[in-house]
């Protein structure tokens, strides 16, 4: 079933209620359950005068769409199959956290389609059952689907149920100088720290830096490893360039790029450079340098300059747990600097209508200025809402394997 939103028709067409009906109810003249099968044409609801050609507005347009509105009040189109209708139902009813009703619409449903489209049904109830922790009907269900489909049914993945409380991955660009007087990049670098445990700092478009942009960095970066928060800094190749060509032995100056440098050959790995730098500190300075620490040796590092694919399906957008009435703004902050936008659904258990919405939004812009965009790994519950609000229009949505 596809939503089509529609803003408000004009005095004019008020004679011609066949053209637009809402759900559930029959147009005017229409017989038994034939519901105008052109209405939904623009091209057809309008007379030979081009009266209301205002009504073909985008199905993607939720500009001035109310999404606290209950869905009894959207105009749909009526005439799809009794398996996408069970789907959209079931879809809308779990995003609204209508669990036990969705849940006895799926079991129904599948003692009914017990045949090839009919499949969509059963990934969904495998999908609710995973996320709601009930292994015993999963089991059942699963020899039952082996019997319909003649094929391996889905296995239950252990620990599911708890990966969508699993920790935050936020993600943060460094947006202008590393300079001590940047207070607005500093405010969202520390605003994302304290939003996310595990935090991808991204310093590739800084092209300047001074000492006290340095100091600043160095302290936040500090702090965040007091309050046990992970920090991934990509980009740092570059800055290490950048703080290398500022630092001189035998100079007492700079002494926060000094501090920074050796912070940042910390958190690669680099021994060696980070002990041959603390001696010129040491010597420079006159005072101890700060000490190696192994236990905060990273992971090797990727390559300077990976495909632009490969940059982002490292640096996905996540989207998980429970997500109710979300805006995205850190979202469009994301794709300014990422193409293609890989948005990471693997652990997201639900969203709801209002928050579908707002996402479509954002991806539109995003969609008309050039940006691939593509959900991984979304469950079948989130899949099937995302095609009702008009999101396979605008992006690619590869659902979980199960």
């Amino acid at each position: 079933m596809v939503f089509s939103f529609f803003k408000k028709l004009p005095e004019k067409m008020a004679a011609k209620p066949a053209a637009v009906f809402r759900s559930g109810e029959r147009s005017a003249g229409a017989p038994g359950g034939d519901h105008a099968s052109g209405a939904r044409n623009p091209e057809d609801a309008s007379d030979a005068s081009g009266d209301a050609r205002n009504t073909n507005d985008s199905a993607t347009d939720f500009n001035d769409f109310d999404f606290s509105n209950s869905l009894r009040d959207m105009q749909v189109d009526t005439e799809i199959g009794p398996i996408d209708a069970d789907v959209e139902q079931v879809a809308t009813l779990y995003a609204d956290g209508h669990d036990a009703a969705a849940r006895a619409l799926l079991e129904d449903a599948v003692r009914v389609h017990r045949y090839g489209p009919g499949e969509r049904l059963w990934l969904m109830l495998f999908d609710f059952y995973l996320l709601t922790g009930q292994k015993a009907a999963f089991e059942a269900l699963a020899s039952d689907y082996a019997q319909c489909f003649g094929q391996c049914s889905p296995g239950w993945r252990a620990g599911a149920r708890h990966a969508v409380v699993a920790r935050t991955v936020g993600n943060v660009t460094f947006k202008g100088a590393l300079a001590g007087n940047n207070d607005a990049a500093f405010r969202a670098l520390q605003q994302a720290i304290e939003k996310n445990p595990v935090l991808r700092l991204d310093l590739s478009k800084v092209d300047e830096i001074d000492a006290a942009g340095c100091g600043r960095l160095l302290f936040q970066l500090q702090k965040a490893r007091k309050a046990r928060r992970e920090i991934e800094v990509l980009g740092g190749d570059k800055l290490r360039r950048q703080l290398e060509s500022r630092v001189r032995a035998g100079r007492a100056v700079d002494g926060d790029c000094w501090l920074l440098l050796l912070d940042l050959y910390q958190a690669q790995g680099e021994q060696q450079c980070f002990e041959d730098l603390a001696i010129d500190y040491a010597v420079s300075f006159e005072i101890s340098p700060p000490s190696w620490e192994e236990r905060r040796v990273a992971a090797p590092a990727p390559s300077p300059a990976p495909a632009a694919e490969e940059r982002a399906m490292v640096e996905a957008y996540v989207a998980q747990g429970d997500i109710k009435g979300a805006r995205f703004a850190d979202l469009a902050a994301y794709i300014e600097v990422h193409n293609p936008v890989f948005i990471d659904c693997a652990n997201l258990a639900r969203i709801d209508f209002i928050s579908a919405g707002a996402l479509l939004n954002v991806l539109s812009s995003a969609r008309r200025a050039g940006k691939h965009i593509i959900f991984r790994h979304p469950n079948h519950l989130v899949a099937e809402l995302f095609g009702i609000v008009g999101l396979g229009a605008v992006a690619d949505i590869v659902p979980a394997d199960n």
